[in-house]
């Protein structure tokens, strides 16, 4: 990845950029910010929990909640950035911890569990979560202080902290009010289209589809200001390897498949169709092959990185005195943590177990789950680390790696435990192997958010022990939150598949995929010729990038590419989108600005300005969310629940999709241009 000068370093807006310089310590973590920090959690556990259940998908709850921190706390006169970091670490969990519902409800799917019950569910998210924030840790320094990794939602909570402590007085306040302007402009751009989507005046996805003789293929794209903002932050490699990805799975992928699986209907059906069942598969196991290779090429960055906190541990046992900003949580509580969580993996490992015709296997099924769990965490917390630095936390792929740890402990299962054991022992096969793939999709979802959380405490001055304390203890507020919360949807609603379910069942997407993929492993069903057709394209991808690499061009990361293939492509298409207008724009502000100061400021104002339209929808979106909830629950009473706040109906659609096109359009232009006029202090 190339280093992005202008969205890491390159002019600062205020003088704050490591942290506020004081004669007195810094407040930090504080009780107020702690309180404040989980709080904010679970009201954005509860409304991401909604979103997801119903629509496969999460919002960000990092850079609203350092918003919300910065209002909240501005009365105080001792608060500061680095205070207001602390809340958005706490809070950031709120985003990623509620991706556990990916396979919670496979429990009900799969009538192992009747009901989400507290404890096993608790256990499941604060023992992996837990994990993640642990195993994160030794990944700070190769993943993040050594990578050139974008990191773009960890930069946009920075940008957004920074011109806020900015406007207090300290450092440039000029240049740090046109940072905050560029934040509100940004903020309430996308902010006014994610309403106006919520009306259906707008519509949220653009959507072309075609038949190609008996094929099929077509192409969406979402509607979503802060997606494209996050593909400005991504930069041109990350979109490009993406735009392959993409490409090979429309271009290619869908229009095969359909052509080999010929079926009636509209194209867009067939081809949507054909690419969630089989072109996914393809590429989810693209995606395990290239994540493999990623973990080898991550190998000796990762042993520097733990080197270094080993050898910083040294030093400080020794009594040197390390700056504030390299002390990690000692390597010492690390390895007893991680023994001290392996306990409850053990205990849920049982009650999963006993009692059923597994039980004759118990102790070697406990040690080796455990082992599994152990091992294969490290692993999966490197690669949501490399992800998450590459597109971002909201984007990154924790629903496929959820895939491959199921598809792991049930491949596993089925070819070393199933064989002694009778059939009656299948359905107790399949919960083993979800209750495995939910604690590394814990360690996953964690450590995808902890490592985009110390980018911005390394942008901002913080203290790294500080905020991984502080992420566990958002961990546990919203592994408190999510059991109720489901419990509660799942009483009014029902899962999507489960007997019994009403008319207005969640459909939760992921689960249904994960639950039906591990019960073919189980049950011998996989259609292994698309597995192996994706590991194949995963080979290549990686032989293609070491040719490259050996030659000196251009590049494309192969676990980008296979990502751009497993992703919808509405949300890859509008980051890819982005990608490339955010590369434009800072090539005719290289190109157009009057000295390098000026063109340094201009970027950086592009920067906050994606900042800023990530903040915008996210907070709009959360509204929303609680809009719906309480409309599917009867608290609001509106005609369409779905749409508690539309205005008009589907015949509006051919409109409201040419509206949204231009609107979308004419923002970019508009904040760009703005952008392009502004002068700096001195500049």
């Amino acid at each position: 990845m190339r280093r992005l000068p202008s969205r890491s370093t390159g002019l600062p807006l205020t003088s704050g950029c490591k942290g506020v310089r004081d004669s007195r310590a810094p407040v930090e973590l504080s009780a107020r910010g702690i309180i404040l920090g989980a709080l904010i959690c679970v009201v954005f556990t509860a409304a991401n929990i909604y979103l997801c259940l119903q629509s496969g998908l999460t919002f960000a709850s990092s850079i609203p909640a350092a918003v919300i921190a910065m209002a909240v706390l501005r009365p105080f006169r001792d608060s500061g950035i680095l205070e207001n970091n602390i809340v958005q670490t706490i809070a950031s969990s709120a985003g990623t911890l509620s991706c556990m519902v990916f396979v919670l409800p496979c429990f009900v799917m799969i009538g192992h569990w009747a009901d989400i019950p507290f404890w096993p569910a608790f256990g499941i998210c604060a023992a992996g979560g837990v994990l993640g924030v642990v195993y994160s840790v030794p990944l700070r320094r190769s993943l993040v202080t050594g990578s050139d990794l974008p990191y773009p939602e960890g930069i946009a909570a920075a940008e957004v902290l920074r011109v806020g402590e900015g406007t207090r007085g300290t450092g440039d306040t000029g240049e740090a009010r046109l940072g905050l302007r560029a934040v509100l402009a940004g903020s309430l751009a996308s902010g006014a289209m994610a309403l106006l989507v919520g009306t259906r005046l707008l519509a949220g996805e653009v959507a072309g589809f075609v038949r190609l003789g008996g094929a099929a293929t077509g192409m969406t794209v979402n509607m979503q200001l802060a997606l494209f903002g996050a593909g400005h932050l991504v930069g041109r490699a990350g979109g490009l390897a993406m735009l392959a990805g993409l490409a090979l799975a429309w271009g290619v992928g869908v229009p095969v498949m359909t052509l080999l699986h010929p079926a009636p209907g509209p194209a867009a059906d067939l081809a949507m169709e054909v690419w969630r069942h089989k072109v996914r598969f393809v590429f989810a196991a693209a995606m395990a092959v290239t994540a493999l290779w990623t973990l080898v090429r991550l190998a000796r960055p990762v042993a520097r990185g733990i080197g270094s906190a080993i050898a910083a541990q040294a030093r400080r046992r020794a009594g040197e005195a390390l700056d504030r900003t390299e002390q990690d949580m000692p390597f010492g509580w690390i390895a007893t943590l991680v023994l001290v969580l392996l306990v409850p993996v053990a205990v849920l490992l049982h009650g999963f177990i006993a009692g059923t015709p597994l039980a004759p296997l118990e102790a070697p099924l406990i040690v080796a789950g455990v082992a599994f769990v152990a091992l294969t965490g490290f692993l999966v917390a490197a690669v949501c680390g490399y992800m998450a630095g590459l597109i971002g936390s909201s984007n990154s792929p924790i629903s496929s790696l959820a895939i491959i740890g199921v598809v792991a402990a049930a491949g596993l299962l089925s070819i070393l435990v199933e064989p002694h054991l009778a059939p009656d022992a299948r359905p107790a096969l399949l919960a083993l192997a979800l209750l495995v793939a939910g604690l590394v999709l814990g360690v996953a979802t964690i450590a995808n958010d902890n490592l985009q959380d110390l980018k911005t405490g390394e942008l901002v001055g913080a203290t790294p022990w500080r905020q991984q304390v502080a992420l566990i203890i958002g961990v546990l507020a919203g592994a408190l939150v999510i059991p109720p919360v489901m419990m509660v949807l799942g009483h009014a609603y029902g899962y999507a598949g489960v007997s019994g379910a009403g008319p207005k069942a969640l459909a939760a997407p992921q689960a249904v995929l994960i639950a039906a993929l591990g019960r073919q492993f189980i049950d011998g069903t996989v259609e292994w010729r698309l597995l192996g057709s994706g590991a194949l394209i995963g080979l290549a991808l990686i032989v293609f990038d070491i040719w490259r690499e050996r030659r000196g061009g251009w590049r494309l990361a192969p676990l980008a590419v296979a990502f751009g293939g497993y992703i919808p492509p509405g949300t890859i298409s509008i980051v890819i989108i982005g990608a490339l207008a955010g590369h434009g724009f800072d090539r005719h502000a290289n190109t157009h600005a009057t000295t390098p100061r000026h063109a340094a400021l201009i970027r950086r104002l592009g920067v906050i300005l994606a900042s800023g339209l990530i903040v915008g929808e996210s907070l709009v979106n959360v509204v929303l969310a609680g809009l719906t909830a309480a409309a599917k629950t009867g608290f609001l009473t509106v005609p369409d629940s779905d749409w508690p706040l539309a205005l008009v109906g589907d015949r509006f659609a051919p409109w409201s999709a040419a509206l949204a096109v231009g609107v979308t359009v004419g923002a970019v232009l508009m904040l760009y241009r703005w952008a392009m006029r502004q002068r700096g202090v001195g500049g």
